[in-house]
């Protein structure tokens, strides 16, 4: 059976069982073709997600494992170390496999050798309420799903959302793996290892999935500080340009989205206050149903929270901005 094995699913959870199990469900109903096996890597969770695995017997080849509490790039590793197939499938825990996702990346990989193919992570139907700053993401994303599919710009490390992104093992291996110490973007640093390897990026619209994340404000806010101080740690220690990157397109922001970090970076008291005033506005304009003035403010709390964190990891805010100019004269000349 291994032999004829085309992909492996490699599936990290954590305190998601009732979401696993929806996954699960869905990955039921996907065509066999030459063959798939599930490998699901269970964190450390506390809400009986190892119980249940242990009793689960789906309707095709499925192992899992359980370790510690060490983060979802230690338990991806985990998934890639016991995974069988030559090409590897990441899918996260809360999105719902589409009919034919399996056969869209196989055919992707078929048509572009060495690549890393991600598949788009799509809204779920209308009728599931969500608050606005999970709106706000979805939309971000479609934004980028257009852009690749329209030719705008091309797919890059920085879309390597593993929630379904397809990968050659042998080339995942001999990347390293991802780096376990980063706990927000671990997915873009290895996509810029596989870049400086060779491998092509190619955005595949037919691999779809719906995503349902289920997020509270308090959790959102910390992604774009995490992600900021990811940026840098990814420049100082392995020479990625993704903060070079923020830099240069630093100006290409709206004015809120460039006034406002540099005033509340490295200002707490004023930037729990602006914080604050901005939280309080999304949920004015989400109870009105206002949602162009909902997104506005989440994109100005966005970019102070990821300022804030480039400023934090560096330890000079005053750096952070002499850089953005930097960027901006460079730009000119």
């Amino acid at each position: 059976m291994e032999s004829r094995l085309a992909v492996s699913i490699v599936v990290p959870t954590f305190q998601r069982r009732a979401r696993l199990a929806r996954m699960l469900d869905a990955l039921a109903a996907q065509p066999a073709g030459d063959g798939f096996e599930v490998i699901v890597v269970d964190d450390g969770s506390t809400d009986g997600t190892w119980e249940w695995l242990s009793g689960a017997r789906p309707p095709f080849a499925m192992r899992s494992f359980t370790q510690a509490h060490l983060g979802p790039a230690a338990a991806r590793n985990r998934g890639v170390a016991e995974s069988r197939a030559p090409l590897v499938l990441f899918l996260d825990d809360d999105v719902v496999p589409e009919e034919g996702l399996l056969q869209a990346h196989v055919a992707a990989h078929a048509r572009v050798s060495d690549a890393v193919v991600t598949g788009p992570m799509l809204p779920p139907d209308a009728n599931w309420r969500r608050p606005a700053w999970i709106r706000w993401e979805e939309e971000m994303l479609l934004a980028q799903y257009r852009a690749m599919r329209d030719g705008v710009y091309p797919c890059t490390p920085r879309q390597f959302f593993t929630g379904n992104a397809s990968v050659p093992r042998a080339r995942l291996i001999a990347a390293g793996g991802f780096d376990a110490r980063f706990v927000r973007a671990e997915d873009v640093e290895l996509g810029y290892r596989l870049r400086n390897a060779g491998l092509r990026f190619v955005f595949e619209p037919g691999a779809r999935v719906r995503h349902y994340p289920d997020r509270t404000f308090a959790s959102w806010r910390k992604t774009p500080y995490l992600y900021g101080r990811a940026d840098v740690a990814m420049a100082r220690e392995k020479g990625h340009e993704s903060l070079d990157l923020a830099y240069r397109e630093f100006h290409r922001r709206r004015q809120l989205n460039q006034a406002l970090p540099k005033i509340c970076v490295g200002r707490p008291a004023l930037t729990a206050s602006i914080v604050g005033s901005l939280r309080a506005a999304v949920a004015g304009a989400d109870a009105m149903g206002a949602r162009r003035p909902a997104a506005a403010a989440l994109s100005a709390l966005y970019n102070i929270l990821y300022w804030q964190g480039v400023a934090d990891e560096i330890g000079d805010r005053d750096a952070v901005w002499r850089s953005v100019a930097d960027r901006a004269a460079v730009a000119r000349t």
